[in-house]
């Protein structure tokens, strides 16, 4: 097939290049505004969990939302009982009446609750909740233009909070790609050498916009996440240039071996343009089993890391043969002497490792088991105030309502309980027995309709802290006289964490086993793929003891820019895993596949190993600096769960590539020698029966 596509590409590369270009500006105009579209808030929880619907219980039974999503923090240097606070105060509660979507304003002085009042007494709040069906977007574009420019005003709340959050990474998104893209153009300069550097850029931009288009569209049936654009620029832009590199690697190779024209470009395409078909598999198959997790966050980033990986293979299938057969000899490198692999570096390596497989065999397990161990130790924490810059003005609000406010009751432990409005009085016994539980601080009760209550309970600590956690947990194990629904941001933490405890289990089983059965079809052996699951797990280990170092434990806190809440983000060491397991497996691949060519090609086991990392230690080092350059730039975000992903899949790459595939790999191989292409009978008949081989050059230039 690749061969038919390389023949009828190349037979018409204008006409090619010419439907890829139209494709590009249909891609940008109907893709590139997908941002907009997107969801900026939530996805963290399952949407069928409990927290989730016993707020939608309580917004349908009342037609308002449980909790105040906007709170204004008013300075009152006089104090706020004096007559000009309160003057000023009872100003805003009126100006926010007028308000689109909003229900009703909270005060100290409406409330009647101390809670409202600093501990110095010179600040106050006014807490405002919003109709169950109002608009966010427009809520809180409105408030902002009212609110944001009075000096005595500070503007936050959840809903303020996940406007700022999805205008920062629209924002980081551009400040990256003016870091990553200089960096990655030298770069490319430097690895790709002459007119062969436009290429990673056109395939670049075509994967993602392509992927832009296709999230576009499929948005349009399931609401997708505004994190995943990060990983589709990430991700694309690394992709591209590891399937460019490898092509345009590999066909500088076949133009020494056939010379320019279409015998080159079908050899390139029947070795290097198969295992970029495998790459891609393995990189779509390992992240689209995110979607086995029931949260919007992790099935948007595992939607968008599958397609951009499909779309990055197509680009680069279709349009390097096209540029190949446009360019011809002119992609060849000058004054450049095609060696013998025998000469190279790489290959020296490997028969130096070759000859102590068992002692560099342990010692690199041993250094990689060493970083993987913080991990073990990972506390999960959920996405609260901490991962807004401390900038913006929600984080200001956020952090003075919990080091100022001791009181405060904005985003209560919220219980929906099924029962009669005329059974008040074994509601209001229910809720006083409340009050003894610990973390308890203040309950309060009223009816929605007639057959719902909500019962809130102010908590001690962070509102999603540990104490509020075991306070639901507590709550729904003791159970009452009523059904009831337990709500607010510590139940949405409890059910995210036994979401993802329930689904891992499949999850895991399912990359396995279809990273296996891809691995299969590619190399026929049943040890290579188990080989290569094992050491997956070591390169996703020691990416994740080094988020566990970083984040966790509070290093580089002003490098970085961000605010350590003692933990790491629980969907980020999800999406984190996934991502470094799919990219070790695609170097996996392209070592596996050089190595298997030139064994086929009649070379000795050890022998095939040393060729094949000399034809492909210089591609996949390259390829790895620049997918870490690309995805790394996650690390300039504002948004620190952001970050989180690029520093800790930039760490997997580069380990992956310069100790797993330089080290591991051969010295394994080595020992186990011909043992690496066993299978039993009945499977290598059935691999030889699918007919997955491809062409080999001779043995003498493999």
């Amino acid at each position: 097939m690749l061969t038919a596509l390389s023949d009828r590409i190349g037979g018409r590369p204008r006409r090619s290049l010419l439907a890829v270009g139209l494709f590009v500006i249909v891609a940008g105009v109907l893709g590139a505004p997908v941002a907009g579209v997107l969801e900026d808030s939530g996805g963290f929880a399952p949407p069928d969990a409990g927290s989730s619907r016993a707020i939608e219980r309580i917004n349908d039974a009342s037609g308002t939302q449980s909790s105040a999503r906007v709170v204004l923090l008013v300075r009152t240097p006089r104090g706020a009982g004096s007559p000009a606070a309160r003057a000023r105060v009872a100003q805003l509660r009126a100006e926010l009446a007028r308000e689109p979507g909003v229900v009703s304003v909270a005060t100290a002085r409406s409330s009647g609750d101390p809670a409202f009042v600093s501990r110095d007494g010179r600040s106050t709040f006014l807490a405002v909740t919003l109709a169950a069906e109002a608009a966010d977007d427009e809520v809180a574009e409105s408030m902002r233009e009212r609110f944001g420019g009075q000096d005595d005003v500070v503007l936050g709340g959840a809903l303020i909070a996940q406007t700022q959050i999805g205008e920062r990474i629209g924002a980081d998104l551009g400040r990256a790609e003016l870091l990553a893209f200089p960096l990655l153009l030298v770069l490319s300069l430097l690895f790709f050498r002459g007119r062969a550097t436009v290429l990673p850029l056109v395939v670049g931009i075509t994967t993602v916009l392509g992927t832009f288009l296709a999230l576009r569209a499929i948005n349009e049936a399931y609401a997708l996440s505004i994190f995943a654009l990060n990983l589709v620029i990430g991700l694309g832009l690394g992709l591209a240039i590891d399937y460019t590199l490898f092509l345009v690697s590999r066909y500088r190779e076949e133009l020494e071996r056939h010379g320019p024209g279409p015998a080159a470009v079908r050899a390139t395409m029947q070795t290097a343009g198969r295992t970029v078909v495998f790459s891609a598999a393995t990189v779509a198959i390992a992240l689209i089993t995110l979607t086995v997790f029931p949260l919007g966050f992790a099935k948007s980033m595992g939607i968008a890391g599958a397609v951009v990986a499909l779309v990055a293979a197509a680009a680069a299938l279709v349009i390097t043969p096209a540029l190949f057969a446009l360019w011809g000899a002119k992609l060849a490198v000058r004054h450049r002497r095609e060696r013998a692999p025998q000469e190279g570096r790489w290959y020296r390596l490997s028969h130096a490792v070759m000859r102590r497989p068992v002692s560099v065999a342990v010692a690199t397990t041993l250094v990689m088991v060493a970083v993987s161990l913080p991990s073990l130790r990972a506390e999960f924490t959920p996405v609260d105030a901490t991962v807004i810059p401390l900038s913006e003005s929600s984080r200001t609000v956020a952090d003075a309502l919990q080091r100022d406010f001791p009181g405060q009751r904005t985003a209560p432990v919220v219980l929906a309980l099924d029962a009669p409005r005329g059974d008040a009085a074994g509601v209001r016994a229910y809720a006083s027995g409340l009050k003894d539980l610990p973390g308890v601080k203040a309950v309060s009760e009223r009816p929605l309709d007639a057959a719902t209550w909500q019962v809130d309970l102010a908590v001690t600590g962070e509102p999603d802290g540990p104490a509020a956690r075991a306070l639901v947990e507590r709550v729904r194990a003791d159970g009452g006289p009523f059904p009831v629904l337990v709500g607010g941001a510590a139940a949405e933490f409890v059910d995210q964490q036994a979401a993802i405890a329930s689904r891992l289990p499949l999850a895991i089983g399912v990359v396995a086993l279809l990273t296996f059965g891809v691995l299969w079809l590619m190399t026929g052996s049943v040890i290579l793929p188990l080989k290569a699951l094992a050491m997956n797990v070591l390169t996703v280990g020691a990416s994740l003891g080094v988020l566990t170092l970083i984040y966790q434990d509070g290093r580089f806190e002003g490098l970085l820019n961000y605010t350590s809440n003692g933990g790491v983000e629980a969907t980020d060491f999800l999406v984190t895993a996934t991502i470094v397991f799919a990219l070790s497996t695609d170097y996996g691949v392209f070592l596996l596949g050089r190595i298997k060519e030139a064994r086929e090609a009649g070379l000795a086991e050890r022998e095939a190993v040393a060729v094949g990392l000399e034809r492909t230690g210089a591609v996949v080092t390259a390829a790895a600096i620049l997918l870490a350059v690309a995805i790394g730039a996650f690390s300039t975000s504002s948004i620190s769960f952001i970050q989180q992903i690029g520093i800790a899949t930039a760490t997997g790459v580069l380990l992956d590539a310069f100790v797993v595939r330089a080290l591991l790999v051969p010295s394994l191989m080595a020992l186990l020698g011909k043992w690496n292409w066993w299978s039993p009978m009945w499977m290598r008949s059935a691999h030889d029966r699918l007919g997955l081989g491809e062409g080999h050059p001779a043995a003498g230039t493999a």
